[in-house]
C-alpha cells in the first residue's frame, strides 16, 4: 500500500509538537507547585499521563509504518529516527513529571518545612530548556539546540547546591528528613529533565545537520 510521504512526516511532526505540548503543560504545572505552592493542579499530573503513553505508542507506529511503507531518503530517515528518539525522552519527561508531583504532594502535607530558594530556580529553568528545545525543533533551529547543550551544566550546578544545603539542613533539624529527601528527590528529577531536553536538542541538531553530538561539546 503506497502512501505520500510528505503528508506522513508533516503528520508525525504535528504529533510530535501536541504530544510536546502536553509534556510541556504537565512540567509547567508541577513547577508552578514548587514555585508558588500551587498544589490542587499538581494531583491531576499524578494521576494523569495516560495520554502521553498512547501518544508516544502513536508516535511509534506512525514511524514504523513509514519505514515500511515508503522508501525514505537520507534526510527523511534522519527525520525518522530523531522523532523516534524525541518521542522517548517526551514520555519519560512525562513519567519525571509525574514523580515530581507526588514529592510535591508529599511535601504540601509538612506546610512547616521550607524549599531552597535554589529550587525555584531550578525548576524554573528545567521549564525554560523544555520549552527552548521544543521550539528549535518546530523551527529546525540547530544554533539554538547548541546554546541549549552548552547550558545543561547550570542545573548540575543548582543540583550540587541543593546536596550541599540538605547535607547542611539534616543534622540541624532531623525532624526535616523526609522533607528533605523528598527535595533531593524533586531536584535529581529535575536535573534528568533538564538531561533530557538536552538530549531532544543533540537530536534536532542531528536532524538538521547529520551530526552525531552526543558526548562532545559544541
Amino acid at each position: 500500500m503506497a502512501i505520500n510521504l510528505e503528508n506522513e512526516l508533516t503528520e508525525l511532526r504535528r504529533m510530535v509538537l501536541s504530544m510536546g505540548a502536553i509534556v510541556e503543560q504537565r512540567l509547567s504545572v508541577v513547577v508552578d507547585a514548587i514555585v508558588n505552592h500551587d498544589y490542587p493542579q499538581a494531583q491531576r499530573v499524578r494521576h494523569g499521563d495516560r495520554d502521553v503513553d498512547q501518544m508516544d505508542l502513536d508516535i511509534e507506529a506512525a514511524c514504523l509504518r513509514v519505514l515500511a511503507l515508503s522508501q525514505p531518503v537520507a534526510s527523511d530517515l534522519r527525520f525518522l529516527l530523531a522523532v523516534l528518539r524525541i518521542n522517548s525522552d517526551l514520555e519519560r519527561i512525562g513519567d519525571l513529571a509525574k514523580s515530581i508531583a507526588k514529592r510535591v504532594l508529599d511535601l504540601s502535607q509538612s506546610p512547616e518545612y521550607g524549599l531552597p530558594p535554589s529550587l525555584s530556580e531550578m525548576a524554573d529553568r528545567t521549564r525554560e530548556m523544555l520549552a527552548e528545545t521544543m521550539a528549535a525543533f518546530a523551527e529546525e533551529d540547530a544554533e539554538s539546540c547548541r546554546r541549549i547543550h552548552r547550558s545543561d551544566h547550570q542545573l548540575d550546578d543548582i543540583q550540587k547546591e541543593i546536596f550541599q544545603w540538605a547535607t547542611a539542613e539534616i543534622p540541624r533539624h532531623v525532624e526535616s528528613t523526609e522533607g528533605v529527601i523528598n527535595t533531593l528527590s524533586i531536584a535529581r528529577a529535575l536535573e534528568r529533565i533538564g538531561d533530557l531536553a538536552t538530549n531532544i536538542a543533540e537530536d534536532v541538531i542531528f536532524l538538521v545537520e547529520g551530526s552525531i553530538v552526543r558526548h562532545r561539546v559544541v
